[in-house]
C-alpha cells in the first residue's frame, strides 16, 4: 500500500500535474488545463487585461492575450472577425477597447479575406466616434493607411444618416489626440472636402457636413443640433445653455464647461438623457442638487432606470451599472475628489438594474453550489477596467445573479489555509479553519451589501477542490458547482476534476462542473476532455444563460 502513497493516479497534488492529462503549469505553480486560443480570444474581448492579475502585470497579461488573438487570426481570420463582432454587437462585453483592438489586429495582420472581413465589419464594432478614434489609434500599430483602409473610414462616414452624423460630430468630438476632421481628411468621402471619392458618394448634405466638421463652414440646411452646439458653444449664461438644451436635444458634450456646473442646466438634460449617460452622471446630478429625497429628478431616475427594455436596447452591461452602483453609494469619486450625499431610491432602482441587465433565465429547478474563490489571487487587478473592482468582488455580484433565478442553491467562499474560517462537520471539516464556509449572501440583500460582505472575508492559498470535498464530506446533493475562480489552484492535496470524480462515485449524482473565468489568462480548472464540465467566461452577459442551459442538460 506504500506505492499508493507516492503514486496514487485518483489522488495527486495540485503541485503536480495528473499523469497523462495534458496540464501545463499556471502562474501560481500548481497545474491546470491550458485553454484554447478561442477561450482566450472570448475572455480577452468581454474581461479585457486592465489592471493585470496577481501573477500578472498588465503589460504582461495584454502581451500574453495578443499572440492568443493573433494565432485565432492566423488561424482562422474570418472565424475570429465573427467573433469580435459578435460579442461587441450583442453587448456581450463591458467595454468595446478589446473588440476594437482584436478588429484592428485582424485588419492588420490578417490575410485578404480577413482583412476585407475586418473593414466590412467596422461600423458594427466602432458604433461612435469614440469607437472609431480608438479603432484609428490602434490599427496604426499594425498596418498603414492604404486604400482598403481609407476607404472603410470614409464609408463610415458616408453611410451613416446625416442625423446621426452629426450627433455622432458634435458628442463625439475627439479622443486621444484623434478628432473627425483627421479622419474625414483620411477617409476622403466624395465631395469638396475630398476632391471627390467616386466609391463614397455621398449626398449634398452630407457635404455640408464634412465641410463643418474640417473647415468649421455653418451652412444653413445642416441639422438642427449642429446650429444648437454653435449657439450653446456662444451662450452667455446657465439659463440660455439650458434653454438650447430643451430646444436642439443637446448631449452634455456640447455645452461650455462653466455651464455643467447649474443645476438648471442638468434638469434640462435629465428631460432627454441616454441610459448611458445617465448612470454615468448620476453623482453629478446629485451634487448640483438635480437628483435629491423625493425630487421629480429622483423620480424621473428611478424610473427610467426601472424600465428594462430600456436598458436592454442601450446595451447597458451589468458591469457598468455594479460601477456606477459602488460608486455613487460611496458618496466621493474614486479618486476622493467630488463629494455627494446618495440618494436611497436611486440606489435601489441600480439594484435593480443590474439584474434587468441580464438576458431573462429560466430556473433549472436543479440543485447547484455556487462557490466563490477568495483567495489571495482574487483580490489583485480589476475586471474590465473597473477602478476598485476586483475579481472576487465580481464573483459576488455574478453569482447572486444565478441565486436570483434559482430556488435551490446554496453559496461558499473558499480558500486554502488554516487561518480562515471554521465549518463544523465530518471528515476534515470537523472542527478545523480550512478556509472555506457558507455564505450568507443573496438577492434579497441589496447588491453592494453582499459584494462588501465578500470583500471583508479573510484570504489565502488557492484550492479550488474544496468545493467538491466539502459537499462530499458533509453529503451535500448537488447536481451542478458553479465556481468563480481564476484557476491559479495550487494548494490543494488533489485536484478538482479529481474531487469531482469522487463526489460522482460517492454520491452516485453525475455532478455537473462549470467553471466561470474572472481573469483573462490561460488557464482553467476544467478536464476538456470530460462533457459534464463546462468553461465560460465571467461577465458575459451570456454566462447565466449558459450555466443554466447546461446544469439542466441543453448542452
Amino acid at each position: 500500500m506504500s506505492y499508493l502513497k507516492r503514486f496514487d493516479l485518483r489522488r495527486v497534488p495540485q503541485s503536480d500535474p495528473i499523469p497523462g492529462s495534458g496540464q501545463v503549469p499556471n502562474s501560481a505553480g500548481g497545474y491546470a488545463w491550458e485553454v484554447d486560443d478561442w477561450m482566450r480570444l472570448r475572455r480577452f474581448l468581454i474581461l479585457g487585461s486592465e489592471g493585470g492579475s496577481y501573477y500578472a502585470s498588465e503589460s504582461a497579461l495584454t502581451r500574453e492575450n495578443a499572440v492568443a488573438v493573433e494565432r485565432c487570426i492566423l488561424a482562422d481570420g474570418p472565424r475570429a472577425v465573427a467573433e469580435i463582432s459578435r460579442v461587441s454587437e450583442d453587448g456581450r462585453a463591458p467595454k468595446n477597447a478589446p473588440a476594437l483592438f482584436a478588429l484592428a489586429m485582424a485588419a492588420g495582420i490578417g490575410d485578404e479575406p480577413t482583412r476585407k472581413a475586418a473593414l466590412a465589419a467596422l461600423p458594427r464594432v466602432a458604433r461612435t466616434g469614440t469607437h472609431l478614434f480608438q479603432f484609428a489609434t490602434f490599427v496604426e500599430q499594425f498596418r498603414g493607411w492604404g486604400r482598403s483602409l481609407r476607404r472603410a473610414v470614409g464609408r463610415w462616414y458616408a453611410d451613416r444618416p446625416v442625423d446621426a452624423l452629426a450627433y455622432q460630430a458634435v458628442k463625439y468630438r475627439q479622443r486621444g489626440g484623434v478628432t473627425h476632421r483627421d479622419l474625414l481628411r483620411l477617409g476622403h468621402p466624395a465631395g469638396k472636402v475630398s476632391g471627390g471619392n467616386p466609391s463614397l458618394a455621398v449626398s449634398p448634405q452630407h457635404e455640408a457636413m464634412f465641410e463643418w466638421i474640417v473647415r468649421g463652414t455653418v451652412a444653413e440646411d445642416l441639422p438642427r443640433i449642429v446650429h444648437g452646439f454653435v449657439a450653446a458653444q456662444a451662450a452667455q449664461t446657465p439659463k440660455q445653455a439650458a434653454t438650447l438644451v430643451r430646444e436642439f436635444r443637446l448631449p452634455r458634450e456640447a455645452l461650455q464647461p462653466e455651464h455643467l456646473t447649474s443645476a438648471e442646466v442638468w434638469a434640462a438634460l435629465l428631460e432627454d438623457m441616454p441610459m448611458t449617460a445617465l448612470i454615468r452622471n448620476l453623482a453629478t446630478m446629485t451634487r448640483v442638487g438635480v437628483i435629491a429625497p423625493g425630487s421629480d429628478g429622483a423620480a424621473k431616475v428611478v424610473e427610467q432606470l426601472g424600465d428594462v427594455e430600456r436598458i436592454r436596447k442601450a446595451r447597458i452591461h451589468p458591469i457598468a451599472v455594479l460601477a456606477a452602483l459602488r460608486t455613487y453609494g460611496t458618496g466621493h469619486g474614486v479618486r476622493g475628489r467630488g463629494m455627494w450625499i446618495p440618494v436611497r431610491e436611486v440606489i435601489d432602482a441600480l439594484d435593480a438594474a443590474f439584474y434587468a441587465a441580464f438576458e431573462n433565465v429560466e430556473p433549472t429547478g436543479k440543485r447547484l453550489l455556487l462557490a466563490l474563490d477568495v483567495s489571495g489571487s482574487m483580490t489583485v487587478g480589476q475586471v474590465a477596467g473597473v477602478p476598485g473592482l476586483t475579481a472576487r468582488e465580481a464573483s459576488a455580484a455574478l453569482a447572486l445573479v444565478s441565486a436570483a433565478t434559482e430556488p435551490r442553491y446554496e453559496t461558499v467562499g473558499f480558500f486554502a489555509g488554516r487561518s480562515g474560517f471554521a465549518r463544523q462537520g465530518r471528515g476534515r471539516f470537523a472542527g478545523r479553519s480550512d478556509g472555506l464556509t457558507p455564505l450568507s449572501i443573496s438577492p434579497r440583500q441589496r447588491l453592494d451589501d453582499a459584494v462588501k460582505t465578500v470583500s471583508r472575508l479573510p484570504f489565502g492559498g488557492t484550492d479550488c477542490a474544496l468545493p467538491m470535498l466539502y459537499a462530499q464530506s458533509l453529503e451535500r446533493e448537488i447536481d451542478t458547482f458553479v465556481i468563480y475562480t481564476d484557476s491559479e489552484t495550487w494548494a490543494g492535496g488533489i485536484h478538482p476534476v479529481q474531487a469531482l470524480r469522487d463526489y460522482r462515485r460517492a454520491s452516485g449524482i453525475d455532478a455537473r462542473l462549470v467553471v466561470v473565468g474572472m481573469v483573462s489568462n490561460g488557464f482553467s480548472i476544467a478536464d476538456p476532455a470530460d462533457p459534464g464540465m463546462l468553461d465560460v467566461v465571467g461577465f458575459d452577459t451570456a454566462t447565466p444563460q449558459l450555466i443554466a442551459d447546461f446544469a439542466r442538460g441543453s448542452l
